[in-house]
């Protein structure tokens, strides 16, 4: 792993933090919370849900996002977790995140793991990726935030994320994260079993609608799905459910969409 990729969440974070208005918190001298939820036909796959900047892990709870994969996918286990904001201002969530939940549950030997993050969660599932890019078998992303307006404008002018010149790679700090995490993004060019295996949902008339649509271009065209809404939880329900059903059509089957190494 790089310096430069090895500083990008915690420091992505730092900054974060001026961006955002209220968030959920969390006790970050104990373990990341988790609620385990067993599949209800024998398990051969783990979904990992992390949350947005205004959930907490009961939220997550409540909001039964868990039956609603199970319904779609019965032989899945889902692990929600309360990675909230006050874990990526400690500027180790990423790393924990992997430590805590992701490394142990593919120690358990589930044909896949996915990893499912809403908004602020979705951010920190592309920050996973980035960071261990071998450990995951498919993203749902929904509503992905991906940064501010100037970087968006930049890759625009330059006709696109294909066609962006990103430039050497640079140390992340408070300048330059949002440039590398799209140059991050813009990789996945050349990673067709990262693109093949990533879905993402969001709304027709949301704030992250324009700065997801730089990055869509990136995936098939059956693995981007746009529903009306804005950026809530009437929108992530139903989009949870059409990501689920839609990566049953692609893969016409239950087999790993992707082989993760150990």
């Amino acid at each position: 792993m790089t310096r430069s990729r090895r500083l990008l969440a915690p420091t992505l974070v730092a900054c974060l933090l001026a961006m955002v208005g209220c968030a959920a918190g969390g006790d970050v001298t104990q373990p990341v919370p988790t609620t385990f939820v067993a599949a209800p036909q024998p398990a051969h796959r783990l979904v990992v849900m992390l949350p947005g900047r205004g959930d907490s892990l009961q939220k997550l709870t409540d909001t039964d996002v868990a039956g609603i994969i199970q319904q779609s996918w019965p032989d899945a286990d889902v692990v929600l977790t309360g990675l909230t904001m006050p874990f990526y201002r400690q500027g180790r969530a990423v790393q924990r995140l992997h430590d805590e939940v992701i490394e142990p549950a593919r120690r358990k030997g589930y044909e896949q793991v996915w990893l499912a993050g809403i908004s602020l969660g979705g951010m920190g599932a592309l920050l996973y990726d980035s960071e261990y890019p071998h450990q995951i078998d498919g993203l749902l992303l929904l509503s992905p935030y991906l940064g501010e307006d100037a970087i968006h404008q930049q890759i625009r002018d330059a006709g696109g994320l294909a066609a962006w010149q990103a430039g050497p790679p640079q140390t992340a700090g408070p300048d330059t994260f949002q440039h590398e995490l799209w140059r991050s993004l813009q990789a996945w060019s050349g990673r067709p079993e990262r693109t093949d295996s990533t879905w993402v949902a969001y709304g027709a008339d949301e704030p992250f609608r324009h700065p997801i649509e730089l990055m869509t271009p990136l995936l098939p065209d059956d693995h981007v799905i746009v529903l009306p809404g804005k950026h809530n939880w009437k929108l992530w329900k139903p989009a949870m459910r059409a990501l689920l059903d839609r990566t049953e059509l692609d893969a016409g089957d239950s087999r790993p969409a992707v082989k993760a190494e150990p």
